[in-house]
């Protein structure tokens, strides 16, 4: 884990911060890594798999042709190992 020194941080701030860490039950410093978190981390990240999920709703595909699918795929493997991509 990183470390991070704040300095010359301004005495009304640091007592703001400690005010609001004791509001939410917390240290001062849990509550400066919950306040730098929520300000660089967004709340509603794009999950790779829910976006998948949704452009495949979004096609009108069902159940059942993702079982054809995948059985198509099942019949047509030859159990060999993929080789790997060439670029040459």
């Amino acid at each position: 884990m990183a470390v991070l020194t704040v300095r010359n941080l301004p005495d009304e701030v640091h007592r703001a911060l400690r005010l609001r860490a004791a509001g939410n039950r917390r240290s001062t410093e849990s509550e400066v890594r919950e306040i730098l978190a929520s300000a660089v981390i967004p709340e509603q990240r794009i999950r790779m798999g829910t976006a998948m999920a949704a452009i495949t709703r979004g096609n009108g595909l069902t159940k059942e042709d993702v079982f054809a699918l995948e059985k198509a795929i099942k019949e047509t493997r030859d159990n060999k190992p993929a080789e790997p991509l060439r670029f040459e």
